[in-house]
């Protein structure tokens, strides 16, 4: 009975708690955009050109080429964890918008549901934009990566699923600072963005193997460079595994703080 208790009830309803952050949303869509799209067009600009280049070969791609998927897997992090981390937290204790939408039929399930949705959609529209850039610097060169969007969704749930969670500690502004820095910043750093973690120690490659974002970014490059391989499939399912039980565990949390 217990087990049954701690399952997500989530009914339809968790779609309008979507549509009512999409609506709010939409009022200022272009500068969130912006904000999402800006930080990793620089390090396109910077880091590509800058190392292009010093460095003629990436596994048998340029540097430009193997920068560009994996700016499209750090677009839909950075997106998702904004939104269920600020966005969400502002909703939640400032705003008192969870207070409000749990006094009509939607239950707390539904909301954290319709919050980490609307993440998703957000890094979804994001990574979209970041793909036009990409497209528009000749750096998306097989049909295959018509298939990214579905990677971004999953990256997005998987993120925005991570930040709810961490959201639902969280007793002030200031520890998100303790999110990004000691948390996010090492995910980035050790997921494949910029450099191949085989040039890293063995122990560390084996660490990074459990870090989300490498396998968003496998399965990018992959789709983006038409190098399909049976292990994207290990990645996928890895990231939809991990991205449903921390989702899980953010619901219990988020109902405990909310409710109990």
């Amino acid at each position: 009975m217990r087990t049954i208790e701690i399952l997500p009830n989530i009914s339809y309803r968790f779609l309008w708690v979507w549509y009512r952050n999409l609506i709010v949303w939409t009022k200022f869509y272009k500068s969130s955009i912006v904000a999402n799209v800006g930080e990793p067009f620089l390090y396109l600009i910077a880091l590509g050109y800058g190392f292009a280049p010093l460095i003629s070969d990436v596994n048998g791609m340029s540097y430009m080429q193997f920068l560009a998927p994996g700016l499209i897997a750090y677009t839909a992090m950075n997106s998702a964890t904004y939104e269920c981390t600020f966005g969400a937290y502002a909703r939640m204790s400032a705003q008192k918008t969870y207070d409000a939408i749990i006094s009509t039929p939607v239950g707390i399930e539904e909301v954290v549901a319709g919050e980490v949705l609307f993440g998703a959609t957000k890094s979804l529209f994001a990574s979209l934009t970041m793909m036009v850039v990409l497209f528009l610097f000749k750096l998306i060169p097989a049909p295959t990566a018509l298939l990214v969007p579905f990677v971004v969704l999953l990256t997005g749930f998987v993120f925005a699923s991570m930040a709810i969670l961490f959201t639902s500690f969280t007793k002030s502004w200031d520890f998100f600072s303790y999110y990004f820095t000691l948390f996010i910043a090492p995910l980035y750093f050790l997921s494949g963005i910029f450099f191949p973690l085989s040039t890293l120690p063995q122990w560390v490659t084996t660490i990074a193997w459990f870090n989300p974002l490498y396998h968003s970014v496998e399965l990018m490059r992959g789709l983006v460079m038409g190098n399909l391989r049976p292990d994207m499939i290990e990645n996928a399912l890895w990231l939809l595994i991990f991205g449903i039980l921390v989702f899980m565990y953010g619901v219990a949390r988020i109902r405990k703080r909310i409710i109990v």
